[in-house]
């Protein structure tokens, strides 16, 4: 007897459906074809062992099982369900008429319990879409699933209760949940706040320009002057994650296996720290099986690159496209793949390898030290780096000083007012802050006045400014001058501006 069983399959952040046919015919044999991988490969002891201590067996039969479309790879462990499923229904075991309204994933144990699975967001999207009526698949995994309205969930824990909902219509437990109440309760939870910073106003200003505008930003400090907790404070200060961002977000970290079993929708943005000693394929995503890397998980949030100048030459130079088109995209022979990146860059670094500024007693490296170090950022990287601020260190009687800092709430609400200053401005345009503004846009909306004009160009000529540097600082004034709500660019934003330049001038070069 044939059957057939639906299953799904991830191809970079969308799922695909896949159909599991199953054959059961005289004769002796175990057949698995529609390019399984080995852990699909390997499934018959598993289902062997599960259907077993279940009280079922594998069938003495010939079995043919074919993933459709057998063009497609298949990979991982998560189609052992579905295919214990159809040899229970082919061999006659059970009689499920309605399972093909169903999609069916999850790894089995050998006892018949069920493991989690990855990329189950995706794979509930589809199902809807397709006009599936439910999808069973495990527990851990059903909040998740639950996201998606419009689709029955159904989270077992063993694949005896899959078999009786089937045979014996006994009734499985629905999970649903209000995503839209769970995210308003969640959205504004953060661990760390900018009221326990101490000193640093320049710098917590440069942190707040940056998020007002989507800006990349660079600080630059000695040990211990707070460049990772500034950094490590920045989501407190974005803007709250839209429902679309938050979907997508959850998308790829639902596809890379990274959403916990508690975890429904992700409602703060991600903020991602990877060690320098990361390769490119971990930081841009890829592998035999492609997964999102570092800058796909860190979408609609923050990556943190903490002492830049250590993360090897190569991997810094494989973001550079990211950061330009805000999407990296991953060609193999076969297939290609398009993982979304739109991540704001936060990086920090030493001014020399000491770690200490030239002018300070403690520094103890040469300037050919110091040229060799600043060199490990090429001068294409740093031009897609909005803003450079100079940490300075704190002093005791700002450590000492009990008085609080402003909150992130606060700065929260100033950003919030440049970023909806920002829709209106790009309504009708592909972009929605201005971070995004190509040259087109800049020449719209930068408009100076004669003496902003004589300011970004004697400052060019004075510090020695390089062109790229110019296109910068007209980005960073008109954040500046929508986060003092004013219309034009005045001659303060641009001096403003010209500020956050730091490694443009030749102190650096």
């Amino acid at each position: 007897m044939l059957t057939k069983i639906y299953g799904s399959a991830i191809h970079g952040v969308s799922a695909q459906t896949i159909t599991i046919e199953v054959n059961v015919d005289t004769g002796v044999g175990y057949y698995l074809v529609g390019l399984p991988d080995n852990a699909i490969k390997e499934s018959s002891f598993r289902i062997s062992a599960a259907l077993k201590n279940v009280g079922y067996k594998l069938p003495g039969k010939k079995i043919t099982i074919n993933m459709a479309p057998a063009d497609l790879r298949k990979e991982g462990s998560a189609y052992d369900l579905g295919i214990a499923m159809g040899i229970l229904v082919a061999s006659e075991q059970i009689k499920a008429d309605e399972i093909s309204r169903y999609i069916i994933m999850g790894e089995l144990s050998l006892d018949g319990s069920l493991q989690p699975i990855k990329g189950v967001l995706p794979i509930a999207i589809k199902a809807r879409e397709e006009g599936f009526k439910g999808f069973i698949l495990p527990k851990q995994n059903t909040r998740e699933a639950a996201i998606v309205n419009d689709l029955e969930v159904y989270g077992v824990e063993n694949i005896r209760e899959v078999i009786d909902f089937f045979n014996l219509g006994k009734s499985l437990e629905r999970t649903e949940i209000n995503t839209r109440e769970e995210f308003r309760n969640k959205i504004n939870h953060f661990p760390f706040d900018f009221s326990e910073v101490k000193g640093q106003e320049t710098a917590k200003r440069a942190m707040e320009v940056a998020a007002a505008g989507g800006h990349n930003i660079i600080l630059i400090g000695p040990p211990g002057s707070g460049k990772t907790m500034l950094a490590k404070r920045i989501p407190s200060i974005l803007p709250p994650l839209t429902l679309k961002e938050a979907l997508e977000t959850t998308k790829i970290h639902s596809v890379a296996g990274k959403m916990g079993a508690e975890t429904s929708l992700m409602t703060t943005r991600p903020f991602r720290a990877p060690h320098h000693t990361i390769s490119d394929v971990a930081l841009v995503g890829g592998g035999g099986y492609p997964q999102p890397g570092e800058i796909s998980l860190a979408h609609n949030g923050v990556l943190f690159l903490d002492e830049m100048p250590e993360f090897k030459r190569s991997v810094l130079e494989v973001m550079r496209q990211p950061l330009e088109d805000r999407e990296v995209t991953i060609s193999r022979a076969k297939f290609t793949i398009n993982y979304p990146a739109s991540f704001m860059l936060v990086a920090s670094m030493n001014p020399s390898p000491s770690g200490y500024f030239p002018d300070d007693p403690n520094n103890t490296s040469t300037q050919a030290e110091m040229q060799r170090y600043i060199n490990k950022l090429s001068g294409p990287l740093l031009d897609r780096i909005d803003i450079h601020i100079e940490v300075q260190k704190v002093e005791f009687e700002q450590l000492s000083d009990q008085r609080k800092g402003e909150s992130s709430r606060e700065i929260r609400n100033r950003v919030l007012k440049a970023r909806e200053i920002q829709e209106a401005r790009y309504q009708k345009l592909n972009i929605s802050y201005n971070a995004q503004m190509g040259a087109k846009e800049i020449e719209q909306f930068c408009q100076l006045d004669s003496a902003s004009l004589n300011l970004i160009k004697m400052a060019m000529d004075r510090l020695n400014l390089s062109a790229r540097a110019y296109d910068r600082i007209l980005k960073v004034a008109r954040t500046i001058a929508d986060l003092s709500e004013s219309e034009n660019i005045q001659s303060n934003h641009i001096a403003e501006a010209i500020q956050y330049r730091s490694l443009d001038r030749d102190f650096w070069k």
